[in-house]
């Protein structure tokens, strides 16, 4: 096989793997910060989808477009879901936190399905089958895009944390919540704050991802589990290691849709996940305990 095809994929899985990053630093953030898992994770990336469909049937915008709009929604939405119902459960156990998702996620797609309905739907675009040639590489443009804009979002969220007062404030009661109360800072909001710029990442996400996949409420479970290895993988807590983790299970995707049947591609993510446990269980890029 020419090595053309090859590099094809690999840069094929690499800008499908920015995707799958992006959407896993909305579990990073929020697990950095608030120490809570979010298994409501996909059912809110679905919704995302959903909102950026019906932008595009009613006012006609690309979801690209879409995605400051599904942002400011997702934003609003985490903001309301930790400041008026998990900040009452901070100090209770944490399987009571993951009982408390797992039902908000059943009742995130049981309503997608009273909606919208179980068949599966997507977008038409008018570049949809445009490319790019550069070099020996042909990149599908949709992807380029997607990948382009999972890059951009993730950067403004690193500036965010690392350059404004409010980010520095959230980092710190990620790493000292104890002292971020001595010290006076409003903890609760933060964490409110640091969940809805979880579901800005979560909303991004599903904007890019309708691009690329067909949107239908039980697509959730999948992209829970893929954020969750994604986030294991880079290391919890760690922006960087998300995008990496994202891009190394992308191009081992797309590489096994290539030697071996497409649908056994999941068998290569988790068994790198298991590579990753065994040998560093705090992931490619995080830091030991």
């Amino acid at each position: 096989m020419p090595i053309e095809v090859y590099l094809n994929q690999i840069a094929s899985g690499a800008l499908t793997g920015l995707i799958y990053g992006l959407s896993a630093l909305g579990l990073s953030v929020i697990f950095g910060v608030c120490k809570i898992v979010n298994f409501a994770h996909g059912e809110m990336m679905v919704i995302a989808m959903y909102a950026a469909l019906l932008a595009f049937q009613w006012f006609g915008l690309d979801p690209l477009v879409s995605i400051p709009l599904v942002c400011a929604l997702l934003f609003a939405a985490g903001y309301a879901l930790q400041a008026g119902l998990i900040n009452r459960l901070i100090d209770v156990p944490d399987h009571m936190q993951f009982i408390l998702l797992a039902a908000i996620a059943i009742a995130m797609v049981s309503g997608c399905l009273m909606i919208f309905g179980p068949n599966a739907q997507n977008v038409q675009l008018d570049y949809a089958y445009d490319s790019y040639e550069i070099g020996p590489l042909l990149l599908d443009k949709v992807r380029v895009l997607a990948g382009i804009a999972a890059i951009s979002v993730a950067g403004l969220l690193a500036a965010f944390f690392r350059w404004t007062w409010i980010g520095k404030a959230i980092c710190a009661c990620g790493d000292n919540i104890v002292g971020a109360r001595v010290t006076g800072l409003n903890v609760k909001h933060l964490f409110a704050l640091a969940f809805g710029l979880g579901s800005v990442c979560i909303g991004a996400a599903g904007c890019i991802l309708l691009l690329l996949v067909d949107v239908q409420p039980f697509l959730a479970v999948e992209y829970t589990l893929l954020a969750f290895v994604v986030v294991i993988v880079g290391g919890l807590g760690s922006l960087t290691g998300a995008l990496l983790a994202g891009v190394l299970i992308g191009v081992s995707e797309a590489l096994a849709g290539l030697f071996i049947q497409p649908s056994l591609k999941s068998m290569f993510s988790f068994g790198l996940l298991i590579l990753v446990l065994l040998f560093r269980p705090q992931g490619l890029v995080g830091k030991r305990a």
